[in-house]
């Protein structure tokens, strides 16, 4: 009875606690539930912005209702906008709060609607299908590849996209917006009969064409016009993908069972390796923001994890984002540290000074890290240049090395200008799959744990006569703030640089914080 009397908190006055910097709030009720999380350019503004009598004044229902049941909240600074944004999704998938709509798991994928009964029919982009007399097709999962599938049907077969109603005054003259004819030449009827292709199109009738602008493609190619055979492998990638229809997966249509050691055999064929990829290595970058760049390196044996042998990394020389620079540092210190180990396993070994590193390996009496049969680098050339610029740099440059680029899944090879495509079902292209996404994984499981020890610390950020100098000794001291805040003042005290009564400062402001 007494807890359901009690007043509402006047938050008000903890509003102006809040700093102006970036971060995330969360907003609680009166059973400390948290109820809506957000993320905001200046976390003092926003947070401020729900207690204005005018904000509740003007407020929706919805949001009403929110601010009736707010009774507390607490804020999150980051270093910059991204990391809030990466936050607040963390968050909210969290806790999934009542009042948050967005970040959720059940994201619909986009359909295509067309609605007939218009005058000059439209081709746009819904996230639901209404039972409202339009046409739909999907869902598409791939949202890229149907934006540019709706840009190629407007030029194949000269139909509108996106916008609403008639034909705009440009739409109706302009021969480079619709393609290959003026809608200003044509009657309505006429443009029905070209819409209905269009829908023909979408429901998967496009072998043909598909077959026209593969033999277009392969033409370019001959003339040695390659931009324009890339640009219709990317076209016919996208039709491919936006006309493929949506697997669902059932009990019957699961994929078959993988089988690794097969598709180590059929990854080694398919990149002619001189020995079985055993023991592959992949690295991959991942810098969401410039706050922690870090680098992941997984390792696969006979076709699986072997994550004894994992590494992680952070950045140290490279300023900024920049993926090229940032390969190259990890793989750099990967493969010097290999042959750092090996060497100190064998000193005996320096007497075969004409051999190269690799080939010492090959004769040592004991290896303390074997070299990978194969090297993955996650990227294009850009990423496998430098890579194999710090193999040469290393006397490694025999080591079998590739790129992956994620988005077409082409293979880049030293000294070929052509990427490999493997056929979508082979297995060697799973198991590269496989190692790359782990890479991936392995990367971003990393960059969140850094930046959630980052929030963490960010709070001394706010703490009264702690300098960026202070903080820094303080974390090295105690290792992290929850055992700072679990330190007496005398043993704050004992850090170097932190006086008495600075000390009895950072102990309550951490005790009330």
């Amino acid at each position: 009875m007494a807890s359901s009397a009690k007043e509402k908190p006047d938050l008000n006055k903890k509003v102006h606690e809040v700093p102006h910097k970036p971060g995330v709030y969360l907003m609680r009720d009166r059973f400390n539930r948290v109820i809506y999380v957000g993320k905001a350019r200046d976390l003092r503004k926003r947070v401020g912005s729900y207690f204005m009598p005018s904000k509740i004044a003007q407020a929706d229902l919805k949001t009403r209702a929110l601010l009736d049941a707010v009774w507390d909240f607490e804020t999150h600074t980051v270093a910059s906008e991204p990391e809030s944004l990466l936050l607040e999704g963390k968050l909210i998938k969290e806790y999934r709060p009542r009042y948050n709509i967005s970040f959720r798991d059940d994201k619909r994928f986009l359909v295509v609607k067309v609605d007939q009964t218009e005058e000059w029919p439209r081709f746009r982009l819904a996230r639901f299908k209404k039972d409202d007399g339009a046409r739909y097709f999907g869902p598409y999962a791939h949202a890229g590849a149907l934006r540019q599938t709706l840009n190629f049907m407007r030029k194949r077969f000269g139909v509108l996209t996106f916008g609403r109603g008639s034909p705009t005054a440009r739409e109706l003259k302009s021969s480079t917006y619709q393609v290959p004819m003026r809608l200003s030449e044509i009657s309505a009827e006429q443009y029905r009969e070209r819409v209905a292709q269009a829908c023909d199109f979408l429901e998967g009738h496009s072998r043909e064409m598909m077959k026209a602008l593969e033999d277009e493609m392969k033409s370019a190619a001959t003339r040695l016009d390659f931009e324009k055979a890339a640009e219709l492998r990317n076209m016919l990638e996208d039709l491919r993908r936006t006309t493929k229809p949506m697997r669902r997966f059932t009990r019957h249509t699961l994929p078959s069972a993988i089988d690794p050691e097969a598709d180590v055999r059929a990854l080694g064929d398919a990149l002619q390796l001189p020995r079985l990829p055993v023991v592959m290595e992949c690295f991959d970058i991942s810098n969401i923001s410039t706050t922690h760049v870090v680098a992941s390196m997984v390792c696969f044996r006979n076709g699986v994890p072997d994550k004894d042998h994992y590494r992680r990394y952070r950045i140290r020389t490279v300023e900024g984002q920049d993926d090229f620079a940032s390969m190259a540092e990890v793989v750099r210190r990967r493969y010097s540290r290999v042959l750092l180990e090996n060497r100190e396993a064998n000193p005996d070994a320096a007497e075969f000074s004409q051999e190269s590193p690799a080939e010492a390996l090959e004769r040592s009496k004991f290896v303390a890290v074997r070299l990978p049969d194969l090297i993955i680098v996650d990227g294009g050339k850009g990423q496998l240049s430098s890579a194999c610029r710090e193999l040469q740099r290393l006397g490694l440059h025999e080591l079998p090395i590739i790129g992956l680029a994620k988005e077409y899944e082409e293979i880049y090879r030293p000294g070929r200008a052509l990427p490999l495509l493997l056929p979508r079902d082979s297995g060697a292209l799973r198991l590269l799959q496989r190692i790359r996404d782990e890479a991936h994984r392995f990367a971003n499981s990393y960059h969140q744990l850094l930046m959630k020890k980052r929030i963490g610390e960010s709070i001394l950020d706010d703490c009264p006569g702690v300098s960026q100098n202070r903080k820094n000794l303080l974390l090295r001291r105690f290792g992290s703030v929850n055992r700072l805040r679990r330190a007496s003042v005398d043993e704050i005290a004992s850090t170097e640089g932190i006086g008495p009564k600075l000390a009895e400062e950072v102990h309550r402001f951490l005790q009330t914080h």
